[in-house]
């Protein structure tokens, strides 16, 4: 994992971010509607999570943007729930490790930031990141939590922190 940073988003990290995330999306056939692809914040990621207790990370490898998660509260749901979002690799950056430190990273700000437990939603047929999810402490739930609007992700998670 030579030459793999991960620090906080910045503002003119914005366009990559969209790109690398909408790049996902194509690359795997990921429904767009009901999804992450949808949300009107995507091309301004660093404000959406410039919040109170959010926090937004990339993954940069030789000055190259190759991964990005983050945590935020959870609509509508305890205030001590937070959901890890929009956590995203391209090929290059899969399969390494660097996965489970982004998701360390991420989680030990969630602990930090005061939250108690992490949700998430994937897609069934993302596996690889159902592993990792699963091998972080993450258990299947048998209905969604809180209103993320993404009705196109089936597959929900949980992990006390």
């Amino acid at each position: 994992m030579e030459n793999y940073s991960i620090r906080k988003i910045n503002k003119e990290d914005n366009p990559e971010v969209a790109q690398l995330i909408r790049a996902v999306f194509d690359e795997m056939d990921i429904p767009k509607v009901g999804t992450a692809y949808e949300d009107p914040y995507l091309d301004l990621m660093y404000e959406e999570y410039n919040k109170s207790r959010s926090v937004y990370y990339v993954v940069e490898n030789n000055g190259k943007i190759v991964g990005v998660a983050g945590i935020a509260p959870l609509a509508n749901e305890a205030e001590t729930i937070c959901e890890l979002q929009k956590m995203y690799f391209l090929p290059e950056a899969r399969g390494i490790g660097i996965g489970s430190e982004m998701m360390e990273v991420c989680l030990q700000s969630g602990k930090n930031l005061g939250y108690e437990k992490c949700y998430l939603e994937t897609m069934p047929f993302m596996l690889d990141a159902q592993k990792l999810y699963k091998k972080a402490g993450f258990n299947y739930i048998d209905a969604p939590m809180g209103s993320t609007g993404h009705v196109s992700c089936p597959v929900w998670m949980l992990k006390e922190l």
